[in-house]
């Protein structure tokens, strides 16, 4: 998607077609997911109907679902971007499709991909070249979130009124998410995962993680890169990761061991769900829809763990996706215009491009707001999306409950700057959207009151959700008002119930 303003308008893509003038507006879409063990692609073709001032996705075609690639390394263990680029660059023959001819997507790397050396490098190659995507890098928190959604755990939850996990097993590590009225309610991670130990034909050791050589050294087992490891320790291996995972899905106190291999806080584990769904690369095998083995525990792993679940008692339940989960099938684009009571300082400042949403559970409701809780929802919301590092921008999504008078105002603003302290810190400006006609009187109270020395843009009028990203543009002189494109991650199926409002897909 380019932006081209012409009288004050936003064109779309490169045909000089407004979108203040069209009712319906056809894109092709591609999701590039890059995975420690995996990596795929996705092309669709969406068609976005006008629904009052926003542009919805109303349907949703996949033109071309890619093969699974194991995602290739190089000899120091480095992200091969050469034989990904052909990788990438085949699927676009086979789709039919010129790069140059996509109209917008969303690239994703996920587990172990994140941590390699290369990996950010990979993921700002690909936005760079097509100039048109919201590049993710997913940390622990956000994938087991897009899992969790991406699956359809969330929206079964609402759907069959029933607690749901899903345990989204991967080539490094498992993503535990549970569910409950299409919300998350617990979530965690684990350093468990099928590819930390990788074989060749002859079963010979090529790659070993870390937490492979505790699982190791934890059985006595001996593991040496070109050696064929003993079978039965093998084996001993392969049943305490199962026991592990097992641990942490299930007691509500982890033994040290398995607390040291979590990557988020544990599960509170106060109750059993009711169903538990896997998805991920392994579960491919669970659910019998893969035979063949890549040279790593996949097949044993699943069986493990399967074993103990069905002892354990919570029906099996099939997911909507399994290994394509988090894979974003395309993302939604749509527009509309901030409300007139907007506060941008410096004007410059602007425009902004692919600026992630949080949307924190904010106490606003009450005549004295409590500054240090709104401060803890604040970070509480980054987190779960892993931006709580403050290494970007962030946009928080607000809904004003309630008077504006100087009190409220200023704890709001205080809680408000304390929860994105990292971001400030960092020199990010401060970029507010509400739903309301507030914005202007937060953004000078910002400036003019709480002497906030970052950017301010503060506006106003605008509906958003978490795993929205959004462009702000230069501020319309027509009207004072500045055009906000939001792009919404899009699941492949009604997993995104809830989560892309009045989507169709």
């Amino acid at each position: 998607m380019t932006e081209e303003a012409v009288g004050g308008r936003i064109f779309f893509s490169n045909v000089r077609r407004s979108l203040e003038e069209e009712d319906e507006i056809r894109l092709v879409s591609v999701g590039v997911d890059i995975g420690s063990s995996t990596s795929h692609l996705v092309f669709s073709r969406l068609v976005l109907e006008r629904l009052d001032n926003r542009y919805i996705v109303s349907s949703r075609e996949i033109v071309h679902e890619s093969d699974v690639l194991l995602t290739p390394y190089a000899d120091d263990m480095t992200i091969d971007a050469t034989a990904l680029g052909k990788f990438i660059n085949k699927q676009y023959e086979i789709a039919q499709l010129d790069p140059a001819a996509i109209d917008t997507g969303a690239l994703i790397l996920t587990g172990v991909a994140v941590r390699r050396s290369n990996a950010r490098a990979i993921g700002e190659l690909f936005a760079a070249q097509t100039g048109k995507f919201v590049s993710v890098s997913a940390g622990d928190g956000l994938e087991t979130t897009l899992a969790a959604f991406g699956s359809g755990a969330a929206a079964r939850s609402i759907r069959e009124n029933l607690r749901v996990m899903n345990i989204d097993i991967g080539g490094g590590t498992s993503k535990v998410a549970v569910c409950e009225q299409g919300e998350l309610a617990d979530m965690t991670a684990v350093d468990v995962g099928a590819r930390i130990l990788a074989f060749d034909k002859d079963g010979k050791v090529t790659r070993i993680e870390e937490a492979a050589r505790r699982f190791a050294a934890e059985v006595g087992l001996a593991i040496e890169i070109g050696q064929v490891p003993d079978a039965t320790g093998l084996e001993r291996m392969i049943a305490r990761m199962a026991d592990r995972l097992f641990e942490a899905i299930s007691a509500p106190k982890l033994s040290a061991e398995t607390a040291s291999l979590l990557r988020l806080e544990p599960l509170r584990n106060e109750k059993a769900p009711d169903v538990i769904t896997f998805s991920g690369g392994v579960s491919e095998y669970i659910y019998n829809r893969q035979e063949a083995a890549f040279g790593d525990l996949g097949p044993r792993i699943a069986a493990a763990i399967k074993q103990r679940v069905d002892a354990w008692g919570p029906r099996i339940a099939r997911p909507d996706e399994g290994i394509r989960a988090t894979v974003v099938g395309a993302s939604q684009y749509t527009i509309q215009v901030s409300g007139s009571t907007v506060f941008i300082s410096p004007l410059d400042i602007l425009p902004l491009r692919n600026v992630p949403v949080i949307t924190p559970d904010l106490p606003v409701s009450d005549e004295v707001l409590d500054v240090a809780a709104i401060a803890a929802a604040v970070k509480t919301a980054l987190r779960r999306l892993d931006l709580h590092e403050g290494e970007q921008s962030v946009a928080l999504c607000y809904r004003w409950d309630g008077s504006a008078t100087f009190r409220r105002l200023d704890d709001f603003v205080k809680g408000v700057s304390q929860g994105l302290s990292a971001q400030l810190g960092n020199g990010f400006p401060l970029i507010l959207v509400g739903d309301g006609d507030i914005g202007g009187l937060v953004g000078i109270h910002a400036l003019e009151e709480a002497k906030l020395t970052n950017p301010i843009v503060s506006i106003d009028g605008i509906n958003l959700k978490e795993f929205d990203f959004i462009d702000i543009g230069a501020m319309l002189e027509t009207s004072g008002a500045v055009p906000v494109v939001i792009k919404s991650l899009v699941f492949p199926t009604t997993s995104a119930l809830g989560k892309v409002e009045a989507a169709k897909i």
